[in-house]
C-alpha cells in the first residue's frame, strides 16, 4: 500500500457517503436482531451496497482524472488520446 496522501476535492464528499452508509448498515443490523423481514432488510442491504460502490466509483475516478494526468505529463496528442479512452473506459467498470 502506497504511504503518499493526496487529498483530493472529492474526499469530503466520498467520507460524507461512507458516514452516511455505515448509519444504514448499522440500521440493518438493528432490522436483523429485531427481527424485521428478509425482504425489508434484503432492501436496505442493496442501499448500503450501491451507497459504497458510488463511493469507490468517486474514488477512483477521481484518482484516474487526477493522478493519472498528474503522472503522465505532457503528452503527445496520439498518447493523450489513450490516456483519454482508458479513463474513459474504466467508467465501465
Amino acid at each position: 500500500m502506497s504511504e503518499h496522501h493526496h487529498p483530493h476535492d472529492s474526499h469530503p464528499e466520498i467520507v460524507k457517503r461512507l458516514k452516511r452508509a455505515e448509519g444504514h448498515l448499522r440500521g440493518v443490523i438493528a432490522m436483523i436482531e429485531g427481527g424485521r423481514s428478509c425482504l425489508d432488510i434484503a432492501q436496505q442491504l442493496q442501499a448500503v451496497e450501491k451507497a459504497v460502490a458510488s463511493a469507490k466509483r468517486t474514488l477512483i475516478e477521481d484518482h484516474l482524472d487526477h493522478c493519472l494526468d498528474s503522472a503522465a505529463g505532457r503528452l503527445s496528442p496520439d498518447d493523450r488520446k489513450t490516456i483519454d479512452e482508458f479513463k474513459a473506459i474504466a467508467r465501465y467498470l
